[in-house]
């Protein structure tokens, strides 16, 4: 029995003290998880770009403000990521921005996946390992809806078409990095105002 509510007491961290560990760690030629490659680290110095661009660009759009605000009570974002993942790049740092907007209804912590596998297990995506994962829990830090993520489903549809064109995985990474900067986070925002909606 997972207890989620320890997790995201004593081992989350805050969206700051993640963007904090990421950057101390490249400094010492690190990265998150175990795999420290030079592959791994370049992941990781784009990825700190592209949250930079989404920290400074996202606006939130009307539908997910509306949905932020028929909210009733007080929820716990627990989010499964890691700095070298493309795709948590991109959705985390539009999550921070909508607990940022209302602080008072939403918090937000991070735990890294290969610290909490059995965690990661109890929410996998096609038997797979894949994050990002939005987790939200009630103000009894209890889980109340199933997982979010790893990605908006047009995105997660039209990745599955691109693996199968393409077995050249920086190839599909490119695109499925152009898809996003086309995106402009809508397709995230859409999917987080219609999860809003779920919550009673």
């Amino acid at each position: 029995m997972i207890n989620y509510g320890n997790i995201f007491d004593n081992e989350g961290l805050s969206y700051t003290a993640y963007r904090e560990l990421v950057n101390q760690l490249l400094a010492e030629g690190k990265t998150t998880g175990p795999d420290h490659s030079e592959a791994m680290l370049h992941y990781t110095k784009m990825n700190v770009q592209r949250m930079n661009r989404v920290d400074k660009t996202t606006v939130l759009g009307n539908d997910l403000l509306e949905a932020m605000a028929k909210v009733k009570g007080k929820y716990h974002f627990l989010v499964i990521s890691e700095g070298w993942c493309g795709d948590a790049a991109q959705i985390v740092p539009v999550i921070n921005k909508l607990v940022e907007h209302a602080p008072d209804q939403f918090d937000l912590k991070l735990v890294l996946r290969d610290q909490h596998l059995e965690l990661i297990d109890a929410h996998l995506t096609n038997n797979g390992r894949a994050i990002p994962v939005l987790l939200v829990l009630n103000e009894q830090k209890e889980l109340v809806l199933p997982k979010w993520g790893p990605r908006p489903q047009v995105l997660q549809d039209l990745l599955m078409q691109w693996k199968k064109e393409n077995s050249d995985m920086m190839l599909v990474a490119e695109q499925l990095h152009g898809w996003y900067a086309k995106d402009k986070t809508q397709s995230t925002q859409a999917e987080l105002a219609k999860l809003l909606a779920d919550l009673k």
